[in-house]
């Protein structure tokens, strides 16, 4: 065991502590009080960003309910370092937020295409002028609203009398630069992206942690109640469907994002009868996708929190990147022959994400597999079997032809999505095949 493997747990388990977060807001909310400064929420805006388009629809809302002073910056796409499958995920993030869009009820259909460059450029120009003149959440959401919906690429939508006129090209280049600076130095690299008092927000699919953080601070104007988008609750009741579809779950043993949904995966599974099937790929940066330092401790933060808010250990690390994550992959095909793949496989996150063992050593990775009900003797053999090696390249490409590239992803018949935060989706296609959407029993989440 090397020196990194002893020390890590125990520094990721502080780091990564609720206890510490919490007090971290507390400190923030202390200094605003003696400075006598406002809730100043930053709000970073990427103009061809379908997220960013949702989020624009209801900033109007969000200050009619907060008393925030809100700050937006006008941003580009992410650098390539931060994003090096572009192609899926501008793709990828059209048909995603149109899924969400029905969701919520928000106005977004993917036409198959991202406005062209000049339209982007003069809503972009736009929204810098109504930054400056405090017009921003009055009118980004029809601008944006009005770019996605152009009826052909170069086609210039009609100007409404109230929209401002737009900054010259000189002032917009000069704004989006300086944005893109503070957002690296505040430590992020995505659009749709809210900043307040040192913690990060991603779009919708976020907006109830900031929301629950303000009003515990007491930030709510009068009459506020409840959160704009609450989290989907998960299924707690048996709801047995014959012959269920079976639900892909491409998941990656190195993924903190698998590590805090693979257990409501299995229970999906288990309470509706759906069988789950897993299809475990190569981490990213082991298949040579780089993922940068600022991208890594957002993720590393941001599933500490989605952790705790589904009452999930999370915290206690102890990376498996590189030969831990092969050899816990080796002992997966004999896990399934066994019976036993889910419950190795939750065995293998829970063991290296919240309870700080060490997979490459053959006495964490024992422990691991035995708990999971596998003989030490099998499983001692199958780390010299290299055909887990092909089965994960089949799954890698299977998951690239659904127009996924990251994990964990999720497919049931036709849905086919990305991220733990669309379990829900998967939920509601499962749930319909038996004719029903049924109203699911709320899992706890904890604020």
């Amino acid at each position: 065991m090397s020196i990194k493997s002893l020390l890590m747990p125990a520094i990721t388990a502080r780091m990564f502590a609720r206890e510490r977060l919490l007090a971290q807001r507390a400190a923030a909310e202390r200094r605003r009080r003696a400075q006598g400064a406002p809730h100043l929420l930053r709000y970073f805006h990427q103009v061809d960003d379908p997220y960013s388009a949702l989020v624009a629809q209801r900033l109007p809302q969000l200050l009619e309910r907060y008393d925030v002073e809100l700050q937006p910056h006008l941003v580009g796409p992410p650098a390539d370092h931060a994003a090096p499958a572009r192609d899926q995920l501008v793709a990828y993030s059209r048909r995603d937020a149109a899924l969400l869009a029905r969701h919520w009820k928000l106005d977004f259909v993917d036409t198959g295409r991202q406005p062209a460059d000049a339209d982007i450029e003069r809503v972009r120009r736009q929204l810098v002028a109504a930054a400056a003149d405090g017009r921003f959440a009055d009118v980004a959401g029809r601008l944006t609203r009005g770019l996605w919906q152009a009826p052909q690429a170069g086609a210039p939508a009609h100007a409404a009398c109230d929209e401002p006129a737009p900054a010259d090209a000189a002032t917009t280049q000069a704004h989006v630069a300086a944005a893109e600076q503070l957002r690296q130095t505040l430590g992020h690299y995505l659009g749709a992206m809210f900043f307040y008092a040192g913690e990060w927000y991603w779009g919708l699919d976020r907006l109830h942690h900031l929301e629950q953080r303000l009003q515990d601070l007491g930030a709510h104007r009068p009459g506020t109640s409840g959160l704009m988008f609450p989290p989907e609750p998960d299924l707690d009741t048996p709801a047995t469907i014959p012959d269920a579809p079976g639900i892909d779950f491409f998941l990656s043993l190195r993924s903190p994002y698998t590590a805090i949904v693979a257990q409501r995966v299995f229970r999906l599974g288990e309470h509706t009868g759906a069988p789950v099937r897993l299809r475990y790929v190569l981490p990213m940066v082991m298949r040579g996708l780089p993922v940068p330092r600022e991208k890594r401790l957002y993720i590393m933060h941001d599933a500490a929190r989605e952790a705790h808010l589904r009452g999930v250990p999370f915290g206690r690390i102890n990376d498996p990147l590189g030969r831990p994550t092969e050899r816990g992959m080796a002992l997966i095909p004999l896990a399934e022959r066994m019976g036993q793949g889910q419950a190795y496989v939750g065995s293998f996150l829970r063991g290296v994400w919240s309870e700080g063992i060490d997979a490459g050593s053959d006495r964490g990775l024992r422990r691991i597999a035995e708990r999971a009900g596998l003989a030490w003797s099998d499983a001692r053999d199958a780390l010299h079997d290299e055909t887990w090696r092909a089965l994960a390249e089949a799954n890698r490409t299977e998951m690239f032809a659904l127009g996924l590239w990251g994990v964990p992803s999720l497919r049931v018949g036709d849905t086919a999505v990305w991220g733990q935060d669309r379990l829900w989706a998967v939920q509601q296609a499962v749930l319909a095949t038996r004719g029903a959407r049924d109203t699911p029993a709320a899992m706890p989440v904890h604020a």
